[in-house]
């Protein structure tokens, strides 16, 4: 894995640059294949709360996780228990929907190549002036495998084309907790 680290509102020095590379280096444990993908870790300091934001793009998916304590370490290591977490339930859909498939495929490492490569995030402002354009490509997946990116992810929304309808569709967090459906006519 690469590490871009970089600080926002805080010094990145030597001991918790190579504190937070260990951490996430731990997360190879869970690949055949050591991924080579980049890592995208921002630490940042705001009110006294230390915030860490774990950014892993795959082909196919995105793990991301932030969370902020008093402390940047704890920091560190609460957003890595996520990641962790994130991983263990992706594998563990991608095991039980490989066993009801039937087929003997390399667990993980295919999962992270044929999943969808959609990755929505935009920035809440009061204004309307559009300040980032994202494009992708919408692949056909069923409701409950948008629902999994857009909880891996950690968004509150995630478009996606249904399989079962042919249409372009959002499936969104509601403020109860349950999920809620968009389709298009």
């Amino acid at each position: 894995m690469m590490f871009h680290i970089r600080g926002k509102n805080v010094e990145v020095t030597d001991a918790l640059r190579d504190y937070a590379e260990k951490k996430v280096g731990r997360l190879e444990r869970y690949f055949e294949v050591p991924p080579s993908s980049d890592v995208y870790i921002t630490l940042s300091v705001n009110k006294n709360k230390h915030t860490v934001e774990v950014t892993i793009p795959f082909s196919g998916v995105t793990l991301r996780a932030e969370e902020k304590s008093a402390d940047m370490y704890a920091s560190i290591d609460l957003v890595i228990d996520k990641l962790e977490r994130q991983i263990r339930k992706h594998k563990t859909r991608v095991n039980r929907k490989a066993r009801q498939e039937g087929t003997q495929r390399a667990i993980f490492k295919e999962a992270f190549e044929q999943a969808p490569a959609a990755r929505v995030h935009e920035d809440e402002e009061d204004s309307f002036e559009v300040v980032r354009t994202k494009r992708f490509t919408l692949k056909p997946m069923a409701m409950e495998e948008a629902i999994l990116q857009m909880n891996l992810l950690g968004h509150d929304f995630y478009v996606f084309a249904n399989s079962e309808t042919s249409g372009v569709n959002v499936v969104y967090k509601r403020e109860d907790g349950r999920y809620g459906l968009i389709e298009s006519a």
